[in-house]
């Protein structure tokens, strides 16, 4: 089983302390987001998990805890874009952001951070060029910290639309997004990193980009040195490779507060779980009572 942790929140940046507690304990419990009684509990031990795939836009206090994950497969999706405060108004400034990024891959590796920029979206200040100036910055204050740069487009949902909307953010058009893709792919290859895309529908073979998985069975096998065949995540978009997971975050409890973010839906509802938030808890940012149904995960 590979437990993926979490697209629905970031675990590393505020609540290490849990995942810690859930790892000693050797499972954690999930509820159903369409289901909210329906409650799993999924193992955490070793034998069970083939890896654990972190979730972050800025793991500094996991930097403490890695000790824990000795006996574990384990790698970071670490995020790291060049928006300010009016997209991402909760950050740290990026430049202690990518000292963190050096920090984590000195001590575990650079093949275990995959580096994300990611969503890219453009307005009148965040522009094309802009991005061509951030990006090959970032390409070479990373270079020699990460294998692999993981960059997708904006998708629209509807509870992020107005947010968008008011600082005039779109996702790039057809040509605005190629351009890109080859400005990056050419910075990036000069840096000594790999750029796939993620569940982009377009193809980019041209400029030497390909589809990329996050959830990546082939980067868990050459880690552990096994050769499992893992099966496709059917619940994930079309256009998505990553293999089946088992989610343990919660929606509505990441504080950054990204503008383009799909799992917080309001203000009010993450400050009221997070103020439910307990490191002692098998749930993330909620407690278990006699109306939940508790079945055990399978894989």
């Amino acid at each position: 089983m590979i437990v993926s942790a979490s697209r629905r929140t970031d675990i590393p940046a505020f609540y290490s302390d849990w995942i810690i507690e859930r790892i000693r304990s050797g499972f954690a419990l999930v509820r159903n987001p369409f289901n909210p009684r329906q409650v799993s509990k999924v193992a955490l031990n070793p034998e069970a998990v083939d890896c654990l795939v972190f979730w972050t836009k800025d793991p500094k206090n996991m930097l403490d805890k890695l000790s824990y994950l000795g006996d574990y497969c384990y790698y970071f999706q670490f995020t790291v874009t060049p928006y300010d405060r009016s997209v991402e108004p909760e950050l740290r400034d990026k430049e202690n952001i990518i000292e963190t990024f050096k920090k984590l891959a000195d001590r575990i590796g650079r093949e275990r951070v995959i580096w994300r920029y990611d969503p890219i979206l453009v307005s009148e200040k965040f522009n094309v060029a802009f991005h061509f100036r951030a990006f090959e910055k970032m390409a070479d204050l990373l270079q020699g910290y990460t294998d692999k740069c993981v960059i997708s487009f904006l998708d629209y949902y509807k509870k992020i639309s107005s947010g968008l909307g008011k600082l005039g953010l779109r996702r790039p058009g057809g040509d605005e997004i190629r351009n890109v893709v080859r400005f990056f792919a050419g910075k990036a290859k000069d840096a000594g990193i790999l750029i796939e895309t993620c569940s982009e529908k377009g193809d980019f073979d041209e400029f030497g980009v390909n589809h990329g998985s996050c959830i990546d069975g082939n980067l868990i096998n050459r880690l552990t040195g096994k050769s499992k065949q893992y099966s496709k995540d059917r619940y994930q978009r079309s256009a998505c490779r990553c293999v089946e997971s088992v989610d343990i975050g919660s929606y509505n409890t990441c504080l950054h507060r990204c503008i383009y973010c799909y799992a917080n839906f309001s203000k009010k509802t993450i400050d009221r779980n997070f103020g439910r938030y307990d490191s002692k808890s098998p749930i993330l940012c909620s407690h278990v009572d006699a109306r939940d149904r508790i079945t055990e995960r399978k894989g």
